[in-house]
């Protein structure tokens, strides 16, 4: 079988024989001394570095490849702890958020609660400024059980009258010897009555609040002149009647 690969002095040395055969000249040389004279420049200049490292420019690539996937690495991990370091920041922040959403509920609703306590609890005299001119069972011809069951303020005809506190209306009309009447059942369950008026200014069902005008003092019924007859009782009827002085100094009014 013929070989069609030259041969003799016309075919090219290998890679290999020439990496070799410049082996075999540097220890010839070495061993003769020559090789720290004139062989070491003309080895140099006979050599390149790709010929010297062989394999190394591939090492080098793959160094620099792998410390660039590396970087990449480092980044995308970097980048991973920022995104969740976000994440973990804005989630303390929904939290810390709903939770002062949460405590300014609780202020506004313990606000409100301690706004209607107050409003429930807040008690004012029947006509401002005004003074018990007749106190409580006083005796008199004038009283069909023959003493005073309530008291009467001071008022010129046309005063404005206010409901004591916070109740609901249960009577508004004559009343027979009180005139022009209006019962007003308060929150914590006693009533106020208020005789003699010259006018009626609320409804049966209608809530009142401290101070809120309910009508206009007056002479109506069995009175000898204008003034608020005003009475505390323990239910809506006649004949349940308390103390009304002692009813509203209990609530805070001074009188």
């Amino acid at each position: 079988m013929a070989f069609t690969r030259a041969t003799g002095k016309h075919r090219r040395p290998s890679r290999m024989q020439r990496s070799t055969a410049r082996a075999a000249g540097v220890a010839a040389l070495t061993t003769t001394g020559v090789i720290g004279t004139l062989a070491g420049p003309a080895l140099a200049a006979v050599e390149s570095p790709a010929e010297q490292t062989g394999l190394t420019p591939v090492l080098t690539i793959g160094d620099e490849v792998a410390d660039q996937i590396d970087a990449q690495a480092a980044a995308q991990q970097q980048a991973a702890e920022h995104a969740a370091a976000v994440k973990r920041a804005e989630a303390a922040a929904m939290e810390r958020a709903a939770e002062e959403a949460r405590k300014a509920r609780e202020a506004a609703e313990r606000a409100a609660r301690e706004a209607e306590r107050k409003r429930l609890n807040t008690f004012v005299l029947p006509i401002s400024g005004s003074y018990v001119s007749t106190g409580y069972q006083a005796g008199s011809s004038l009283w069909s059980s023959g003493s005073h069951t309530g008291v009467d303020f001071h008022a010129a005809s046309g005063t404005s009258v206010h409901s004591v506190g916070t109740g609901t209306v249960v009577e508004a009309g004559w009343g027979g010897a009180y005139g022009n009447q209006v019962v007003i059942r308060m929150h914590d369950g006693t009533y106020t009555q208020y005789g003699h008026l010259s006018s009626i200014g609320v409804s049966v069902g209608q809530t009142v609040t401290p101070g809120q005008q309910i009508g206009l003092s007056g002479a109506t019924g069995n009175v000898t002149g204008p003034h608020l007859h005003f009475e505390a009782r323990t239910g809506a009827e006649y004949g349940s009647d308390i103390d009304p002085v002692a009813y509203l100094r209990a609530h805070g009014v001074s009188i």
